[in-house]
């Protein structure tokens, strides 16, 4: 498997996942010039994209679908709620709905509920063979019944959306900031650390904070974060970097 992030935070997010068989995208923010470009800038051709998976339906993860899908052709992966809502597919041909997990050959994909305030919004375990991808964003806790499918994989896609002290201090109005700090919006620095101290194990291989706040954080702000709380739990593991909002990772085989 391979695995790049397009792009992650407020203003546009997506992921390549790729197997020996599958082009995938997890959600489509941005515009298509922006995913196009990425995607060619890193070999991959637009048109060999087959499925998208959609997350949940906030603008800063469908934004290019509707213009991508009409030049492209790729299967919408949704869930039954989700594609009720979203009107603009309802005459799209190509369209594969998930339950709890989407079996695609020797690929798994299980579909975990997450806590966000928007219909049905999904977190995703990707596993072929022995590898394995966790996507955990746009959640505003992770579930404990969860905790057996993301434990030990080998690459932790996870938010770190804002530090606290930052945002309760920040331009945001008040309805705002209880909006992101509640069970229904997104993980904190110290909440995703803390997490992913039960969650890591021997075969973690690198760790992507993901969908960092422009106003309510910065790279160093979450880096110092989680590895202050690693070292707080006695966890030696540095390979972790902090994923951008107009700028692809490193393409990063497992």
């Amino acid at each position: 498997m391979k695995v790049c992030v397009l792009a992650s935070g407020s203003g546009g997010n997506s992921t390549l996942i790729q197997t020996d068989k599958y082009n995938i995208l997890i959600d489509i923010g941005k515009n298509r010039k922006y995913i196009v470009e990425k995607l060619e800038s890193i070999g991959v051709s637009p048109d060999s994209i087959q499925y998208i998976f959609i997350s949940h339906l906030h603008d800063d993860h469908i934004s290019a679908l509707k213009t991508f899908i009409k030049k492209y052709q790729p299967t919408i992966v949704i869930s039954q709620p989700m594609f009720k809502e979203l009107d603009a597919i309802h005459d799209y041909p190509h369209i594969l709905i998930y339950e709890d997990e989407v079996i695609l050959d020797n690929l798994k994909v299980t579909c975990m509920h997450s806590s966000h305030d928007a219909t049905d919004s999904r977190n995703f375990l990707f596993e072929s063979g022995k590898n394995s991808v966790v996507y955990v964003t746009d959640t505003g806790y992770v579930n404990r019944n969860n905790f057996k499918y993301l434990f030990n994989k080998e690459i932790y896609l996870f938010e770190s959306n804002h530090d606290i002290e930052k945002l309760q201090h920040g331009p945001y109005p008040d309805w705002l900031k209880k909006r992101v700090l509640s069970d229904y919006g997104h993980l904190s620095n110290k909440a995703c650390s803390v997490y992913l101290t039960k969650l890591i194990g021997d075969n973690t291989k690198k760790i992507y904070l993901m969908h960092l706040s422009e106003q309510n954080n910065t790279e160093d702000l979450a880096l110092n974060e989680i590895n202050n709380v690693f070292k707080e739990y006695n966890i030696n593991f540095k390979d972790i970097k902090c994923a951008k909002q107009n700028q692809i990772t490193e393409v990063v085989s497992i």
